[in-house]
């Protein structure tokens, strides 16, 4: 699979993002998420201390009104519900206007595991998975997810 240099310059970003933040997440995976307008970053993200906010989150507030119409380059699959019911990370990217999602590589979370990347496929965004999916698996090689999304009462 040919990478255009571009998206592999913004997905390395997005990986080096996250790399600081490995170890400090915990329960949740450290991400890293750099948004792209015209060619320009104008938002960037990384997983906050203890897993909140996510990644996506951060850039997203970053970006502000510019992330209408932008490319989002995301190391893990977004989430595609919370536990705490709060709107998901394919929710906001969608909400945001952004028109395409590059993302590295899946997230065996229940909370993800397919669902981030169907809820923005199904709201129209162009997906792409597989950007350097080698180098930022090798970002969750420790990482174990929930065995099962938490019951809601």
């Amino acid at each position: 699979m040919t990478i255009d240099p571009q998206d592999e310059a913004h997905m390395r970003r997005a990986i080096a993002l996250a790399r600081p933040h490995l170890g400090l997440t915990a329960e949740n995976p450290s991400v890293g998420c750099v948004i792209v307008r015209n060619g320009v970053v104008v938002g960037e993200g990384a997983t906050g201390r203890g897993g909140r906010p996510h990644a996506e989150e951060l850039a997203l507030q970053a970006a502000g009104g510019r992330a209408h119409g932008a490319v989002a380059y995301v190391t893990l699959e977004p989430c595609g519900a919370r536990s705490t019911g709060a709107a998901s990370c394919a929710e906001r990217l969608v909400a945001a206007g952004v028109v395409q999602v590059i993302v590295a590589c899946g997230d065996p979370s229940p909370y993800a595991d397919g669902r981030g990347l169907a809820h923005l496929r199904a709201a129209g965004l162009a997906v792409r998975l597989g950007c350097l999916a080698d180098e930022a698996r090798a970002l969750y090689r420790d990482y174990v997810p929930p065995a099962s999304p938490r019951p809601r009462n």
